[in-house]
């Protein structure tokens, strides 16, 4: 590692230890909780009909708009005016819908992750409030003041890029796990059937995968037991309203088909068919031939 790298760890590693950051997530947590209360709402701002996570991708408009901005200011000086006024507010109201993704995101962290994404966070706010102050000077024909400011802006979104970038490949979050499933095509029986309480799901292993069980009136469904967000239990809550809920970030799964009702997990959980035979459950994986 060079020494660059080997400081910005260090100082990376130091924010994540700030154990006052607890307290500020303390504050926002309600709020961003009454944000996504509503499991469409949820699933949208996650990404979920997409496949993957929405925030990344959405943090490129304005970020690519504050660039081209501050590259016409130091490129076109005198013929550049309009644009870059126009470009700062393109990247404005763009900021809008990335940061209401992001909050999302963050709400889904734990600990360390969280406390980085805090900080990730406040230089984000920080880059949109030098960008609006560059557009209001703009505006009023400050062109000079406008680029400095926007220069500001730029480099602290591009800081705030960085701490997203460790957060996403150094620490992981807002990666889908890879979900172990049953990997051929023989039925498993995996449980008496007289083991099931109507909507209680149970967990068991079959090999190296973990499958969660449930009975719901006289239908059987089985699919994969960790949740494909980061791998937290689905079996710890009841069967309700016909899906599964993790017990560590909310994210709900049709237990028929394993499509995701609520974010933040984007990926759909693997489901098998099931089978009563000599008073046990079988599974085994779907047929798609």
């Amino acid at each position: 590692m060079s020494d660059s790298a080997a400081i910005l760890h260090d100082i990376v590693t130091e924010l994540e230890d700030v154990e006052f950051f607890d307290r500020v997530a303390e504050r926002l947590l309600p709020l961003v909780d009454d944000m996504t209360r509503s499991p469409r709402v949820k699933r949208i701002l996650s990404g979920t009909p997409l496949g993957h996570r929405l925030h990344p991708m959405l943090t490129d408009v304005p970020i690519g708009c504050w660039s081209a901005s501050s590259f016409l200011d130091v490129t076109a000086w005198r013929n550049s005016e309009r644009s870059a006024r126009r470009l700062t507010a393109i990247g404005i109201l763009a900021a809008l819908p990335t940061i209401a993704t992001g909050l999302s995101d963050w709400r889904d962290t734990q600990r360390r992750s969280r406390r980085l994404g805090l900080v990730h966070m406040a230089s984000n706010v920080a880059g949109l409030a030098f960008e609006v102050a560059a557009w209001n000077a703009r505006r009023r024909g400050r062109h000079g003041q406008g680029a400095v400011l926007g220069m500001f802006g730029l480099a602290a979104s591009s800081a705030a890029g960085f701490l997203g970038g460790h957060l996403v490949f150094a620490e992981r979050a807002g990666v889908d796990v890879e979900v172990p499933v049953v990997d051929d095509n023989d039925w498993h029986a995996v449980c008496r059937l007289d083991q099931l309480a109507d909507r209680q799901p149970i967990v068991v292993a079959v090999g190296i995968a973990r499958v969660v069980v449930v009975r719901a009136g006289a239908a059987t469904y089985a699919s994969a037991a960790p949740c494909t967000h980061q791998g937290g239990p689905l079996h710890e809550h009841p069967l309700r309203d016909g899906v599964l809920t993790c017990s560590w970030h909310g994210s709900q799964f049709c237990v028929t088909d394993g499509r995701v009702a609520r974010g933040p997990a984007t990926a759909a959980l693997p489901t098998y068919e099931t089978r009563e035979h000599d008073g046990f459950v079988e599974v085994r994986n779907r047929r798609t031939d």
